[in-house]
């Protein structure tokens, strides 16, 4: 009879992402605080200078960054690095590509982020004009940090797998370890997202 112990790297992985929600649970618990002192006209002037559509298409992105990145961990699970077909045959991808799309995606949603924050900066939103903005940046900003480290995990990840002579189990577990870093920083977004552009 033999033992199926968890992988050490996947549950190491877990605990330190639970470490990191109590990070932005913190962020949280300062954006609500915030809310509930300020005075409710100076708030909505605030939050009204914070358009939807576009944090919208890039929130829509990053989402779509979730699915691609997943199919990457399912074509690892099958062993496939690579295509085994043109690049236009999507359905014969293996997880370079699929991982190499998703980085692409992220890098366009903290693109976006930069753009959203320069043209919020022009017409007066600052870290240090008023107290919203400071929970704004902070919040935004700590995430867009995380994703950024996301994007240097599937480097990582691309990297290893391309100077790895076998594709082994220690390729796949990279893979699985870096999409559950990647499904968390998506989350939490969504959360970000309703909380601060949705709800205001």
């Amino acid at each position: 009879m033999t033992v199926n112990r968890p992988n050490p790297v996947s549950v190491g992985t877990i605990v330190w992402l639970a470490s990191e929600l109590m990070f932005f649970a913190g962020l949280f618990a300062m954006y609500f605080t915030v809310r509930s002192v300020m005075p409710e006209e100076e708030w909505a002037a605030e939050a009204g200078q914070v358009s939807l559509i576009f944090p919208l298409i890039n929130t829509c992105i990053l989402v779509a960054s979730s699915i691609t990145c997943q199919a990457g961990v399912l074509a690892a699970e099958r062993f496939q690095p690579l295509r085994t077909g043109s690049l236009l045959q999507v359905n014969r991808w293996g997880m370079t590509e699929w991982m190499t799309l998703t980085y692409l995606m992220g890098a366009i949603f903290v693109a976006g982020q930069i753009f959203e924050y320069a043209e919020l900066v022009e017409h007066g939103l600052t870290i240090s004009s008023s107290a919203y903005g400071s929970v704004f940046y902070l919040a935004t900003g700590f995430h867009g940090l995380h994703v950024a480290g996301g994007l240097i995990a599937f480097l990582f990840l691309l990297g290893r797998s391309f100077r790895a002579k076998r594709f082994t189990h220690h390729e796949v577990t990279t893979g699985l370890v870096v999409s559950y870093y990647w499904h968390f920083v998506d989350v939490v977004w969504i959360a970000l997202f309703l909380v601060i552009y949705v709800l205001k």
